[in-house]
């Protein structure tokens, strides 16, 4: 199960309630840009795209936006070159972390462009908890993260790390065409 119903509304009613919630997107599109350039990605999936902010900052490429808890944007997604997910796995039911995970990594078809916030969030739910559900530091979740890519670059600033990784099979391609 990748989302709760119960977590999936208070999702809904965070966003509606709060303008500021889910629009990070943004802040990493020069990044994103330019691993798309590099790794020649004709397709992008924002997976937990929020207000969709990285779409409106990066409007010249054709961005797929798909958030589980905003009507219109629920559905299934299909995979994509590069998979965008940023500030959204912090936010996940601790149970239902390795699900999301492994649909990154099924989403995912050349890399992935995480970021994960390791701090406690300025919002909370509706029922009174930290709208960051898990807050680990980030040697918690590199495991994670190269148990299903190969992890290419990892910086971590200010309570927060941003990591690109690529599918394990796009390194044996590299390594061949080397």
């Amino acid at each position: 199960m990748l989302i709760s119903e119960e977590y999936r509304n208070l999702n809904l009613e965070l966003h509606q309630r709060n303008p500021h919630y889910g629009v990070s997107g943004q802040k990493w599109a020069e990044q994103i840009s330019e691993i798309c350039s590099a790794i020649g990605a004709k397709t992008i999936l924002d997976y937990g795209c929020g207000k969709q902010t990285l779409g409106m900052a990066l409007s010249h490429l054709l961005i797929v936006g798909y958030d589980p808890a905003i009507p219109g944007l629920d559905a299934p997604p299909e995979p994509a070159d590069l998979t965008v997910c940023t500030d959204v796995l912090e936010h996940i039911e601790p149970d239902c972390l390795d699900a999301v995970l492994d649909d990154l990594e099924r989403l995912a078809l050349k890399g992935v462009f995480l970021t994960v916030a390791t701090r406690p969030a300025k919002k909370f739910l509706a029922d009174g908890r930290n709208a960051h559900l898990i807050q680990q530091p980030a040697e918690w979740w590199l495991p994670k993260i190269m148990q299903r890519w190969h992890l290419k670059i990892f910086q971590a600033k200010d309570g927060e790390f941003a990591a690109f990784a690529i599918k394990k099979e796009e390194e044996l391609r590299e390594a061949k065409a080397a």
